[in-house]
């Protein structure tokens, strides 16, 4: 059974740092192609970023240069770095292990509030 269990949300000032963790079970993490994904209220979920099985990362024009992804294969978690923080990155943020329509699985989320 694949779980992801996210941590590491929480508020923090414009300008702040944020390391959200996922912790997988059930799956390697090294082998497969991970996510994380954002849903601001009222907005639809997007990408933020990807690291794929040989670790190359991609991100989206509006967090590159200022989020980071990256795994450590040994306690099977992929992390966020997030710095440089704006009221605009706040959201819920989550893990996701997207192989086929049949092998989609998504975190419960963690919330990010990005307020002075």
């Amino acid at each position: 059974q694949v779980q992801l269990v996210e941590s590491g949300g929480g508020l923090v000032q414009p300008g702040g740092s944020l390391r959200l963790s996922c912790a997988a079970s059930g799956i390697i993490v090294s082998i497969n192609t991970m996510h994380w994904f954002r849903q601001a209220p009222g907005k639809q979920r997007e990408l933020v970023a990807t690291i794929t099985r040989n670790g190359g990362t991609n991100y989206p024009d509006s967090v590159k240069g200022r989020f980071t992804m990256s795994r450590d294969n040994a306690k099977n978690t992929v992390y966020l770095q997030m710095n440089s923080l704006k009221p605009e990155d706040t959201g819920v943020y989550y893990c996701r292990l997207f192989r086929n329509s049949l092998s989609d699985y998504w975190g419960q989320g963690t919330q990010v509030t990005v307020s002075s």
